[in-house]
């Protein structure tokens, strides 16, 4: 776990950030302003929080087989028999719903005695991109080479940590963009965040925020600001999770 100091961070997508966005990679940007694409990440504006804890890696498969093993809980969508292929012990689980992670997490603090959970949308994006409101966790200008994105080519999800250093945020955490998309647990609604406006209230029926992108997708969603909904219930083979924990 990664400590978070308490403080103010830029939260969203800015003017500026979309203007440099159509320079440097006009080939999608241009069409998702003129589509008001854009305006799920609107406006920019300076959010407080707490000090926290992040997860520096996202749940592995070794890691939640633990918890299948110690409950019976049900097989995440895409396994093969009782177990993951022993070749992906490492890769980020994947085909969990916001409510499989949240039993995964009850069982982790009842075994731990902690209180872990899901980041709220803010912390991820704190946590992603720094106080700076970079683009990605690494700077401005998009790089193949720091994450696991459709212009990788790796057709799947990679071990967690194998874009370190190079792809880390400016916390040192690994893996914020591509590989998984990770659930938080922030109901999405627009913005200006507001934690005390309903949007952090637990509704089985919510569409919660997914963040980061995945391996499926290209780096127009892979970055800090980007941000998709999906019903609590939804299964995919692109979405995951990672831990936080507050201070």
């Amino acid at each position: 776990m990664i400590p978070i100091p308490a403080g103010e961070f830029l939260m969203g997508t800015s003017d500026e950030d979309i203007k440099r966005l159509q320079v440097k990679e006009s080939d999608w940007a241009y069409e998702w302003y003129d589509n008001d694409l854009f305006d799920a990440e609107q406006p920019q504006h300076v959010v407080w929080l707490d000090g926290y804890e992040i997860a520096q890696y996202p749940v592995t498969n070794m890691e939640y087989h633990l918890f299948i093993q110690d409950t019976g809980y049900r097989l995440p969508k895409g396994w093969n028999g009782f177990r993951y292929p022993l070749e992906q012990a490492l890769h980020p689980i994947v085909g969990v719903s916001k409510l499989d992670a949240m039993a995964y997490i009850e069982w982790l603090n009842k075994l731990t005695g902690s209180n872990y959970r899901l980041p709220t949308e803010a912390e991820w994006e704190r946590a992603a991109r720094g106080e700076d409101g970079r683009i990605y966790p690494w700077g401005n200008t998009f790089d193949p080479w720091r994450c696991n994105t459709a212009e990788s080519a790796k057709k799947g999800t990679t071990p967690v940590g194998s874009y370190s250093p190079g792809g880390d945020s400016p916390c040192g955490a690994a893996d914020m963009v591509g590989n998984v998309w990770e659930w938080t647990s922030t109901l999405y609604m627009p913005y200006p965040y507001d934690p005390a406006d309903g949007r952090e209230e637990q509704r089985p029926d919510g569409r919660y925020v997914i963040r980061g992108g995945a391996w499926y997708y290209t780096r127009k969603l892979a970055r800090c600001s980007a941000r998709e909904g999906m019903a609590a219930t939804h299964l995919s083979p692109m979405i995951g999770f990672r831990l936080a924990r507050s201070l």
